[in-house]
């Protein structure tokens, strides 16, 4: 999924659940932010292709796949908030919906897959979910002024 869908998704949960002060960091930053890994992986990509656009190389870092986990829960409880780990989740469903590959156990194993509805284009997917996000959260938004 693209930035703006996290950012919708991460916006709507914000609204809903009532977050303020740090729980809206820690929610931004496990649910947008954590895409930072393309930035760093941005000079691997652009030396191994160059600037023409190649899909399927592998952006992802144990940063975006479900590993993560193994270092969110410990922070999660260090924090004494389970917003991170709320936010990350919804972040890895987002971005295991569409069908570039993945490596859930990465960088202890080399397992690959394409997550789940890979029949759908991945252009419908993005589309209906940022429609859908969209009107949640302006309804939200107006139901609460």
């Amino acid at each position: 999924m693209t930035v703006f869908t996290h950012f919708l998704a991460t916006t709507l949960g914000v609204q809903a659940l009532g977050l303020e002060g740090r729980d809206v960091a820690l929610a931004y930053g496990f649910g947008v932010a954590v895409d930072v890994d393309h930035a760093v992986k941005a000079p691997y990509y652009l030396r191994a292709v160059g600037l023409r656009d190649k899909r399927g190389y592998y952006w992802r870092s144990s940063l975006q796949e479900p590993v993560g986990f193994l270092w969110i829960a410990p922070l999660c409880l260090w924090l004494g908030t389970a917003v991170p780990l709320l936010f990350y989740a919804i972040h890895l469903l987002m971005d295991y919906s569409v069908s570039f590959e993945k490596m859930p156990l990465y960088p202890y194993s080399r397992w690959v897959t394409r997550g789940w509805l890979v029949s759908v284009p991945d252009k419908v997917k993005e589309a209906v979910l940022f429609t859908v996000l969209l009107v949640a959260n302006v309804a939200l938004w107006w139901a609460r002024r």
